[in-house]
């Protein structure tokens, strides 16, 4: 068959699905194949585990696994030449020019390649990939209902869904959308439904596999002896998830399943609960894969370099870690970051275990943060994880701070002393950090009045900011005196005594854009006030402009 080569831009491969491809692109052997005994292929899979057991709290481990290129299938799913969403279609796109590498490299290593574009099997009914697929064998093992959807595992009744897709997950522009569906009806396709092949973009070989059959794609991975699958393609909440050879079915039945969470993208209108941008819906389903599914690794562990990323996913990349009962930010900071970070930051969430001092998953959220956030009291974590965050405020890094994080990492007393044997305390974060000096608390009787300190008038963390006659819902912490390289931004004072500092900006030695708050209450959370205020520092602190509209890439 002859071999097809595309390196389009995404424009340019949206006018060649436009123009319609042939229906049995083919490529032919790499030319330098490696021998059948090559390497074992080595793979970082990332999953979720609870931090503490019923919490419903979870934290990102990593894991390292080496498996046999012959015991190994790659499954692309529904990669098609065109979709009802145009920009679906786009992203398609964009994505396929490194998803062929993948496949390049995966094939010419020894691994199984399954091209599974559904509803689109009479396009290559000539094709010897598809005829390699018709003429395998039925399994003598095919699992209950591996012909048909699943919709949900029953690992998954323990976790919320995290998007509403119940619109088809549609994210474009209503009247480019009018104008894309007219276009796609002029070309003789079905609007709702015009793929006829799989992407032009992606090569398939002729010892390849194309099917979009639960059975007979059993029956491949059976016949090969494969016990380890990478799912690949679109859209990760629907097919991906749920087809017949979709993860659901690959991990409930038996088989070492991942997704490759850079080669995927999510069908998610940004105008649905819970009001995110795409790529953080597509963060927030990958999340529930790793808790509840299977893990995920990236295909840079196959191509060296960097994990895939859109050219208009532009989101820092915020960490949040918690680890403290006493204001409940357990809950309170996930559900401000979704509603007032999750269209313009991608969050990762660490939550401490307070029991045994650890912060799991820590040292993996920091190696890809660009800010940190911190939420912790009175904890001395293992040595490695404090070190970690040594390291990350040491590259001058944006870092803020809530509440008890002027006393994080020390117990009482300012004590250098840690929790126990391999664990470090850290009594000097809050002068060498924050620039603060917490010395304690007045009563938790005293509600303290906020006011904006002299001169913060037209700081940009105030922008939108009315705290007019606003008390906060917990004690006045006593921060006095701060360093000379801070600004103070808030104050707070109760009756009959000085006035405290409650928020200010600092720029410690290693040169951080750095926010500290002793605000945070949970009570605090209620007010609209204090939430655009945090919003706001959040933002200062990752370098973008605070105003009610946002700027795109923030």
């Amino acid at each position: 068959m002859k071999t097809f080569h595309w390196r389009f831009s995404v424009l340019a491969a949206l006018l060649f699905a436009l123009a319609g491809p042939p229906a049995a692109a083919s490529a032919k052997e790499p030319a330098a194949a490696r021998p059948a005994d090559a390497k074992d292929l080595r793979f970082t899979l990332r999953y979720r585990k609870e931090t503490t057991s019923g919490s419903g709290m979870h934290h990102a481990l990593t894991r390292t696994e080496f498996w046999k290129p012959a015991q190994t299938a790659i499954i692309v799913c529904d990669m098609w030449d065109l979709h009802h969403c145009k920009n679906a279609t786009l992203r398609g796109a964009e994505l396929a020019p490194r998803m062929n590498k993948v496949l390049q490299e995966a094939r010419q290593r020894g691994v199984t390649i399954i091209h599974a574009p559904s509803s689109c099997m009479a396009a290559y009914k000539d094709h010897p990939a598809r005829k390699r697929a018709l003429s395998t064998p039925k399994a003598t093992n095919l699992p209950k209902d591996i012909s048909s959807w699943c919709y949900k595992i029953p690992a998954e009744e323990k976790g919320t869904y995290p998007i509403d897709q119940t619109d088809g997950g549609e994210d474009d522009d209503p009247a480019e959308h009018k104008a894309w569906a007219a276009k796609l009806k002029a070309m003789g396709r079905n609007p709702r439904a015009p793929w006829k092949t799989q992407t032009a973009l992606l090569e398939i070989a002729d010892r390849d596999y194309i099917t979009d059959n639960g059975v007979t794609n059993w029956s491949i991975l059976e016949a090969r002896g494969i016990k380890n699958v990478v799912l690949l393609g679109v859209h990760t909440n629907m097919c991906v998830l749920g087809r017949p050879f979709g993860l659901r079915q690959m991990a409930k039945n038996g088989k070492n399943v991942v997704l490759m969470r850079d080669m995927t993208d999510t069908m998610y209108n940004p105008l649905r609960k819970p009001f995110v941008s795409h790529f953080t819906g597509t963060d927030l389903i990958v999340e529930h894969i790793e808790k509840y599914v299977c893990p995920t690794v990236t295909s840079d562990q196959l191509l060296g370099g960097k994990p895939f990323r859109f050219k208009n996913d532009k989101r820092p990349r915020l960490a949040i870690v918690m680890s403290e009962k006493e204001y409940r930010t357990n809950k309170t900071l996930p559900k401000f970051a979704i509603a007032q970070l999750g269209k313009h930051f991608s969050i990762e969430l660490v939550h401490g275990n307070l029991k045994n001092h650890t912060l799991p998953g820590v040292i993996e959220a920091l190696k890809d943060a660009d800010v940190l956030f911190l939420s912790v009291r009175r904890q001395t974590p293992k040595r490695v994880e404090l070190a970690a965050i040594r390291k990350f405020i040491a590259s001058g890094k944006p870092v803020l701070g809530i509440r008890t994080s002027s006393h994080a990492f020390c117990l009482k007393n300012g004590s250098s002393k840690p929790f126990a044997e391999g664990h470090a305390a850290w009594p000097e974060l809050d002068a060498e950090v924050w620039g603060g000096h917490y010395t304690g608390h007045h009563g938790n009787q005293y509600k303290p009045a906020i006011r904006v300190a002299d001169g913060a008038e037209k700081h940009q963390i105030l922008s939108g900011v009315k705290f007019n006659g606003y008390r906060s819902g917990g004690s006045l912490y006593q921060t006095r005196p701060l360093a000379k390289t801070t600004k103070a931004v808030l104050l707070g004072q109760i009756e009959g005594h000085p006035a405290e500092p409650v928020a200010w900006t600092n720029t410690p030695k290693t040169g951080n854009r750095t926010f500290y708050t002793s605000l945070g209450h949970v009570d605090d959370f209620k007010s609209p006030a204090f939430n655009r205020f945090l919003r706001n520092a959040v933002y200062w602190a990752a370098g973008a402009k605070v105003s009610d509209r946002v700027p795109p890439g923030f």
